[in-house]
């Protein structure tokens, strides 16, 4: 871990030029003082880096003290950093060395290819903190322990013995056989088998994991985007979920789709309207998503759904009547 800090630490000087201790202390995640050592410690393998005293000092490398990467082309080096100025930076747990591996290929590019590929990555911004409506959107967190404990199991191929907290369950352990790990929209999943049957855990509910010596059970190949569409449908046409066929006014599409589990068919009305078929976790749940929309949706099926709607209309119709 060291090495890779100090690697690190000479990649920051050589792209910023002069910075303080504090400041890399602050991009290394570490104290002060280890970053003194750290200095002292590049200074004695013989790298050229020096302090400056003064208001405006700090610490800085010889000029021309660099190597060059000369594989990557413009194109290439644009979409490794554009991939990391996004929240997906966060995925598995593998930010802070996604950071650390862009800053050694912008390093490591020649010095022109190197400002303008910086310049060019300026301009693009990937899936920001809030949409056009102010709404936040939420990433759900995952501890950075057991995170790695997680990944390392399904990278080593070993068995899982994971704290978990189902929905409107109380935690339980289970052992389980990792086969790969899925993001979705910020949402991290675990795919696995339990006892020979497939599971599939959402990591923001794992509370604890333990990687065991046990070999997992699980094939050598794996198709993750084949496995994660078949136990989508699974998913989707099980339990209680509740298929609802929808009119609606086209501006406020997004929000249906932000609660909907799912949307199977889309098509344009008559009048200018949006005709969906889509699906929701249960009873309740459709009724809530329609509700908060208003005179902008109407549900057409199930009828069910219809005079659930109608009801709750009807009975606050009769709440804010005329009091005479």
């Amino acid at each position: 871990m060291r090495a890779d800090r100090l690697v690190s630490l000479v990649l920051l000087l050589r792209r910023h030029g002069r910075l303080t201790a504090d400041a890399l202390a602050r991009e290394l995640e570490v104290s002060t003082r280890t970053v003194l050592r750290d200095i002292e410690a590049l200074s004695t393998a013989g790298v050229p880096v020096y302090a400056e005293r003064g208001r405006h000092g700090g610490f800085a490398l010889l000029p021309g003290f660099r190597t060059e990467l000369t594989g990557l082309n413009h194109d290439e080096t644009l979409a490794l950093l554009a991939a990391g100025s996004g929240r997906g930076e966060q995925v598995f747990g593998l930010g802070p060395a996604l950071a650390s591996a862009l800053r050694k290929v912008v390093d490591a590019l020649p010095e022109g290819h190197r400002a303008t590929a910086d310049y060019a990555a300026r301009r693009f911004l990937v899936d920001p903190e809030t949409d056009l409506l102010s709404r936040r959107l939420v990433t759900e967190e995952v501890p950075g322990s057991t995170m790695g404990v997680v990944r390392r199991a399904v990278l080593a191929g070993r068995r899982l013995r994971i704290h978990y907290a189902a929905t409107g369950r109380e935690p339980s352990w289970r052992t389980v056989d990792p086969i790969g790990l899925v993001t979705v929209r910020d949402r991290a999943y675990l795919l696995a088998t339990r006892s020979g049957e497939d599971r599939t855990y959402r990591l923001s509910r794992v509370l604890t994991a333990e990687e065991l010596p046990e070999t997992a059970q699980r094939p050598d190949r794996v198709d993750l985007d084949r496995i994660w569409r078949e136990r989508s449908a699974r998913f989707l046409s099980g339990g209680d979920h509740l298929a609802v066929l929808v009119r609606m006014d086209p501006a406020r599409r997004e929000e249906l789709l932000d609660t909907a589990l799912a949307v199977r068919a889309e098509e344009p009305d008559a009048d200018g309207w949006l005709r969906l078929e889509v699906t929701f976790q249960d009873f309740r749940h459709a009724v809530w998503a329609l509700w908060r929309l208003g005179t902008d949706a109407e549900a057409l099926t199930p009828p069910s759904l219809r005079a659930s709607l109608r009801d709750r209309a009807a009975e606050l119709v009769s709440r804010y009547g005329d009091p005479s």
